[in-house]
């Protein structure tokens, strides 16, 4: 049985959307779409893809919305309440919702990078309003939370990324950008999107043709 303080490890999406819904429930009254977006791995969870999630991960643009946030979801157990955190990097506050961790943070450390999924401008201008029941949630790119992992090198969650990516629409330019920030090396970058972009097939040769063609007259 989970104790208050406690919250379960998996998340899958039916069970993260529900979460949502209750965390909103309350945060939509403080806080306007601008000021906080969906990261981390249940923001893949939330595009589609599937993968288990441990929590939920919202980053805040001001320290007085974390406190806002805070406030919003008092009626759940605290597991940490608003707090700058040692680096001073980050304004930090995390609930107990129904069971699931709840988290909310500012990044405060300062990038010129406009592709980066917790810094910068990357996350505000690059995102996109995914529906939970009736609300609609600033959630970052696809392509920013892939090049994250990237950077981190964790295949348990970039490759089920890249296999959902291969059957849905991807910004190849934006992943590029995004790769790119992450110090990603070129050739690592080529080796990824060739496994998203189907490789062109090279034109047969004479001998293939009439291989082929004579395969085909076989089988009449």
């Amino acid at each position: 049985m989970i104790r208050e303080s406690e919250p379960e490890r998996l998340l899958n999406r039916t069970r993260l959307c529900e979460t949502l819904e209750a965390t909103l429930e309350y945060v939509t009254s403080v806080l306007d779409q601008q000021d906080y977006c969906l990261i981390g791995t249940a923001a893949a969870l939330l595009h589609g893809v599937p993968l288990p999630a441990g929590d939920i991960d919202f980053l805040i643009k001001r320290r007085a919305h974390v406190d806002a946030f805070a406030a919003a979801l008092s009626r759940f157990p605290s597991l940490t309440p608003p707090t700058l955190l040692k680096d001073g990097g980050q304004y930090y506050a995390a609930y107990n919702v129904n069971g699931v961790k709840v988290e909310a943070s500012t990044v405060e450390w300062q990038t010129e990078s406009r592709y980066l999924e917790t810094m910068g401008d990357g996350p505000w201008k690059r995102q996109t309003l995914l529906a939970v029941g009736p609300y609609r949630i600033p959630t970052v790119t696809i392509e920013l939370r892939l090049a994250t992992e990237l950077r981190r090198n964790r295949p348990d969650r970039y490759d089920p990324i890249l296999l959902w990516l291969r059957n849905h629409p991807c910004d190849i330019d934006l992943l590029n950008h995004a790769m790119t920030a992450q110090g990603i090396p070129p050739e690592r970058q080529g080796s990824i999107l060739s496994q998203i972009i189907p490789l062109p097939r090279s034109p047969l040769t004479r001998t293939e043709a009439s291989r082929q063609n004579g395969n085909r007259n076989l089988g009449r």
